[in-house]
This record gives structure tokens, sequence and C-alpha cells, in this order.
């Protein structure tokens, strides 16, 4: 019994730790730029590596990007409607997408995907635990 009160002891005070640590330094606000693309039957795989190799090149183009995270789809729900491809784009504030969305480099990697997409889906959120 001894031993049951002194884990259970233990644990509540590393909860408390956890949580004065969470209060006192609370997860970083980070605004998410979530797109999706769909590429025409036309798009060859060698032009789908094009679009991706330039999409993955813009953090180091362009500054306000936070985190880049990237990939295809391989959900088995068959609820997709024809999107492969999915990117997330990271910023701290509205201000960095501000930034990115007219940046000369995000409007030449358009110029690369524009004749290989047949739709795009762009949802943008603030990042909630």
């Amino acid at each position: 019994m001894k031993l049951k009160l002194t884990l259970l002891t233990a644990l509540l005070l590393m909860g408390a730790v956890a949580f004065t640590t969470y209060e006192k330094n609370p997860p970083k606000k980070m605004l998410r730029h979530v797109v999706l693309f769909k590429f025409k039957d036309s798009a060859s795989p060698a032009q789908i590596k094009e679009v991706e190799d330039a999409f993955r090149q813009l953090p180091s183009k362009i500054k306000t990007i936070k985190d880049l995270e990237w990939g295809t789809n391989n959900s088995p729900e068959g609820l997709d409607q024809g999107f492969t491809h999915c990117f997330f784009v990271t910023f701290e504030n509205e201000e960095g997408r501000a930034t990115y969305l007219p940046h000369p480099d995000h409007k030449a990697f358009g110029k690369v995907l524009g004749p290989h997409l047949d739709k795009v889906l762009v949802v943008d959120y603030w990042v909630q635990k």
C-alpha cells in the first residue's frame, strides 16, 4: 500500500510540474497553409516530380516559411477526389503568409505548377492543441 501511495504521489507531482511548465511555456502559435493538388491526367511522373521539387525549394527562398511538410495520398478510404499531393506550409503569423503569397519565388512556382494542375484546394488554419 505504501508503494502504491508513493507512486501515486510521484505521478501527481510529475503532472503538476508538466502542467506548470506548459502554462509558463505554452505551445507556439502556428499558422498552417494546407495545399492539395490534383494533377491533370496528362501530367507525366517527371512533370509531377518537377512540381514537387520546386515546392520543396520554397523554404530556402522565402524566409517566412518556418516549416514545410508534404506527402502523397495513401488513404484507403477513396475520398480523395483525385487529389494526390498535400503540402503543409507553416508560418509564425499572418504577416509571414502575406509575404509568401505574392513573393516572386512563389509566383515562379505557380508557373511551374500551372500547366500540370487540374485542381487545387487551399485551407489555412491556426494550429490548436
